[in-house]
């Protein structure tokens, strides 16, 4: 298992409160409530166990003597924290389908507060507009900068492999369903049947 802490973004002398205000934001932020029906729910499940597994790890070092938890640790700058709640409500934006305003709140943080997070879910954001060569740029930025991040890494492994799912796909039980390619085959081959076999 990757480091706890980095995990859950604390420093490992952060203090038992601060802990756990980090462990109750990651868990609101990847409850598998707020992924229904997305093809992110996979993603926030596995960011979920890490997640529960790390919470889990910190309290058994600190039940064996680990850190103490008395100073007064705080965020890295590389974590998903800063600017946390803005980007809980543009995962809930882009859940919902709703890019133009997810774009407007990402476009809203300044330059230099871009970090894994902003780059990660502004790769969603692109990858919903089905600009999957920014798109992927975005995610492998955001892979460097938090190397330790499950969800960026998977996201990414399945964009590289073709197995995201398209965001032009018709979202039917299953996750089977017609896209553009189809409809325009299926067009195509119509056109050649009213036209006697002649294409």
């Amino acid at each position: 298992m990757s480091d706890p802490y980095k995990v859950l973004g604390v420093s490992p002398d952060a203090t038992d409160a601060e802990i756990k205000k980090a462990y109750r934001a990651l868990v609101k932020q990847y409850h598998p409530d707020n992924y229904t029906d997305n093809p992110l729910a996979n993603l926030a499940a596995e960011k979920m166990k890490e997640i529960n597994e790390a919470y889990d790890e910190i309290q058994k070092l600190r039940a064996n003597g680990g850190s103490s938890g008395q100073s007064s640790g705080s965020y890295s700058s590389g974590s998903s924290y800063a600017g946390g709640t803005e980007y809980a409500r543009v995962r809930q934006l882009l859940n919902n389908g709703r890019t133009a305003e997810a774009e407007n709140l990402l476009n809203r943080v300044s330059v230099g507060d871009r970090n894994a997070e902003w780059h990660f879910l502004n790769g969603v954001l692109l990858y919903q507009k089905g600009w999957l060569q920014d798109a992927r740029s975005e995610i492998e930025t955001a892979c460097s900068m938090d190397p330790y991040n499950g969800e960026y890494r998977s996201f990414l492994q399945r964009l590289n492999s073709g197995a995201a799912q398209s965001p032009y796909t018709t979202n039917v039980q299953g996750g089977q369903g017609c896209d553009i390619c189809d409809m325009c085959s299926a067009m195509m081959c119509m056109n050649c049947l009213c036209n006697g076999g002649r294409c």
